[in-house]
């Protein structure tokens, strides 16, 4: 039987598959398509996008010194962001493998479709490829931590967790022995025939 925990995050299933359909409607809003794996706005959008494009010089006049000062900081975080990369296609390779689980795909997670944007200088492009890399391997990590967590603990936790993952539903409720044995058994059938 569900748990009222379960019953909940399949309505937020539900409600994440909405969401998808809406970013699909924005397609046809701001009239551009994928094309080759590249986002393509009309000629006439692309000539709209520009009127808003703010110059690279101009951009750098106005930011703030607290801008500035920050920069270092910000982007001295690639280094651990790379090398959690790394390490996230070393653990998978091998411990995935071993334990059958599907390897997670790398590139659903770390997109750099905002360069295509007209009105961005290239510094913001600059700064939207750098964010759209770091935010992509931390979702990538919770991924690849949510099927290593199902795989060995699948058991939800006993107080409310800002962490949340995909796989979180097919976790037995915390104190349900019973459940977790299932999930634990199951799980290691669940990945081997994927």
């Amino acid at each position: 039987m569900k748990s009222k925990i379960n019953k909940i995050l399949e309505e937020i299933k539900f409600k994440k598959d909405e969401l998808l359909k809406e970013y699909e409607k924005l397609r046809e809003k701001y009239d551009f398509e994928f094309i080759k794996w590249k986002i393509v706005f009309s000629q006439k959008k692309q000539e709209e996008n520009k009127k808003f494009k703010l110059g690279t010089f101009k951009y750098m006049l106005w930011s703030q010194i607290r801008h500035i000062i920050s920069m270092p900081f910000i982007y001295a975080m690639i280094i651990p962001a790379i090398i959690l990369d790394i390490f996230l296609f070393i653990f998978q390779n091998i411990c995935f493998r071993l334990y059958g689980i599907p390897l997670v795909k790398r590139n659903e997670y770390i997109s750099s479709e905002r360069k295509h944007l007209d009105y961005l200088n290239l510094i913001q492009k600059i700064n939207c490829l750098y964010c759209s890399y770091v935010n992509g391997i931390f979702s990538y990590a919770v991924e690849v931590g949510g099927r290593t967590e199902k795989y060995w603990c699948p058991i939800k936790h006993a107080k409310k967790n800002n962490t949340f993952h995909n796989w979180q539903d097919q976790f037995a409720d915390y104190g349900d022995a019973e459940w977790f044995q299932e999930s634990f058994t199951s799980n290691k059938e669940y990945f081997n025939k994927k």
